[in-house]
């Protein structure tokens, strides 16, 4: 049995449940495997992920993945928050294999964040592994703790950005990247 089973049982005890009843029987192991696919990016490394895939390469350009979708909980109420999150970099001798960089943001979203922290892990990450000339993290949320508690603001939403290096010093390169973020994706029939 996993340790997180009994404290369901006990939390749905206090909010005056049943967990015996038809319905909730097994809503204990549910929640525990739950819980556990939710923050299983406790459980993985960067360097695992990335998996070697770093390439030596004399593109120095920008690289730019957006609109990567990501699900996450709060850690302050350990309700869901999720949206996009859009990363770029400017390679210094090396890039990245394009599909690491979602597997990067996922393994970060499935533990308890906060958005901010969220923005930064990813770039602190890639900067560190890849040393490029720049970095840039965009990651636009909607939290249901705004929605369904405190405030309840149905519509709005948060953006968190980390720009580091020649995206941060160079106002073109910043520039770019943000036009890049503002176009919407096209058909590629």
């Amino acid at each position: 049995m996993d340790p997180i089973e009994p404290l369901i049982t006990s939390l749905l005890k206090e909010l005056g449940e049943d967990p015996e009843r038809d319905g909730l029987e097994r809503t204990p192991l549910r929640v525990a495997r739950s819980m556990r696919y939710f923050t299983d990016g406790y459980r993985q490394d960067p360097d695992e992920i990335l998996n070697g895939a770093l390439f030596e390469v004399s593109y120095d350009e920008m690289v730019l993945v957006k609109d990567i979708e990501f699900y996450s909980l709060c850690e302050h109420h350990m309700l869901p928050f999720f949206g996009r999150v859009h990363v770029a970099y400017i390679p210094n001798g090396k890039v990245l294999g394009l599909s690491k960089i979602p597997r990067l943001v996922e393994m970060f979203a499935r533990r308890l964040q906060v958005q901010e922290r969220l923005t930064t892990d990813i770039a602190q990450t890639l900067e560190s592994l890849l040393e490029p000339k720049g970095v840039a993290v965009v990651v636009e949320a909607i939290h249901l703790c705004m929605m369904m508690r405190g405030v309840q603001q149905q519509n709005s939403s948060a953006t968190t950005s980390s720009i580091r290096g020649e995206f941060e010093r160079d106002g073109k390169t910043r520039s770019e990247f943000m036009n890049l973020l503002q176009r919407r994706r096209e058909s590629f029939a």
